[in-house]
């Protein structure tokens, strides 16, 4: 267990390792995307699109787009007629998988307790 705080007293949110993480994955879709490339380590834009289900077309874009400038996703073309283009997660994206894996084991231990 940490004894300091990760956003001491005086300091800017944005200013922390903490607010610099959010700031990569925060937001409603990033990191469902996030959990479906480490699942199945390649995807394209409809497939992500229909495991999602609820997000938009531009939306799932812009998060695409967003996450790959942060260098989380690899995006992938294929010079090819119709084009094709895979989603996977980067060195970077996969640095995550831990997070991500707490955030499940949280989830799991605490949602019956919740109700």
């Amino acid at each position: 267990m940490r004894d300091e705080t990760c956003v001491p007293t005086g300091v800017e949110l944005e200013d922390t390792g903490f607010g610099y993480t959010l700031s990569l994955i925060g937001g409603k879709y990033k990191l469902i995307i996030l959990h479906w490339l480490a699942e199945n380590k390649v995807m394209r834009f409809n497939e992500l699109k229909r495991r999602i289900g609820t997000i938009s077309f531009k939306t799932l874009s812009l998060m695409l787009k967003e996450l790959e400038a942060d260098g989380l996703i690899v995006r992938e073309e294929f010079p090819q007629v119709p084009p094709k283009v895979e989603y996977s997660l980067s060195e970077r994206g996969r640095s995550l998988l831990p997070l991500l894996h707490m955030m499940c084991d949280w989830g799991e231990k605490n949602r019956l307790s919740a109700r």
